[in-house]
């Protein structure tokens, strides 16, 4: 039973452009963030909670590393946490996973033409990481920004140069109203607010709801959106 919310169909504009969000939306890496982050919590007997992580999701590399080291006491600064991540990531996201119904969205949008690209807050490093087993599928977006290494991207999730400056390198640049925006994370959806672009959502079920009511819908799955409702064309019967 899908756990699909929408509005009244006046609510949804017709887009052009789609953007993506990666870590939670298209990769299972959240889940691989959080068992690294309480590998390094545990030796100064911290727990790394949810409430926590809902308010980091998004946000660049630095900008998680200063706030969990301050959030939770740690005797590290921001840059020794990113030293040690590091070599947490670099074991653990060569096994992420594709979440379910990207590939079918993606391939059905590339197939019809319709402009994609990845706006994600990791840096190329980690990136490359978690995409080395998928590059296939990533070859199919047209570009991919990657905000903790991008100058032009001048601040992490909520902030919305992200999706500003990924909307301005498809050839035609289209105006941020033409651009649908897809995230699972709070902040994520903000920052798409902040640009002007409607939102789909898609967050992990521990997200507090009323995080991502600001969104133009909300999906318990990739696998349950109709690109028809934003004037995408529809999957093939």
């Amino acid at each position: 039973m899908s756990s699909t919310k929408i509005g009244k169909m006046t609510e949804f504009k017709n887009v052009t452009h789609c953007i993506f969000d990666m870590d939670g939306l298209l990769l299972n890496t959240e889940s691989l963030y959080t068992r690294a982050t309480q590998e390094i919590c545990d030796p100064y007997g911290k727990t790394y909670t949810w409430q926590l992580k809902q308010t980091l999701m998004g946000m660049s590399t630095y900008e998680v590393a200063n706030k969990i080291t301050k959030e939770l006491g740690l005797p590290l600064s921001a840059e020794e946490y990113q030293e040690l991540a590091a070599e947490k990531y670099k074991v653990l996201f060569p096994g992420s996973q594709l979440m379910p119904g990207a590939e079918k969205l993606v391939k059905h949008l590339k197939q019809k033409g319709v402009p994609i690209a990845v706006a994600t807050s990791s840096s190329i490093e980690s990136y490359n990481l978690k995409t080395q087993n998928h590059k296939e599928f990533f070859a199919l977006f047209h570009h991919i920004v990657n905000g903790s290494s991008d100058p032009e991207v001048t601040g992490g999730k909520p902030d919305p140069s992200i999706f500003l400056v990924c909307a301005s390198r498809f050839p035609d640049k289209p105006s941020p109203h033409m651009c649908l925006v897809f995230e699972d994370a709070p902040n994520g959806v903000t920052a798409a607010k902040k640009a002007g672009m409607q939102v789909v959502v898609v967050p992990d079920p521990h997200v507090s709801k009323d995080l991502t009511e600001g969104a133009t819908l909300c999906l318990s799955s990739l696998e349950d959106f109709k690109p028809e409702l934003f004037g995408l064309p529809p999957y093939d019967e």
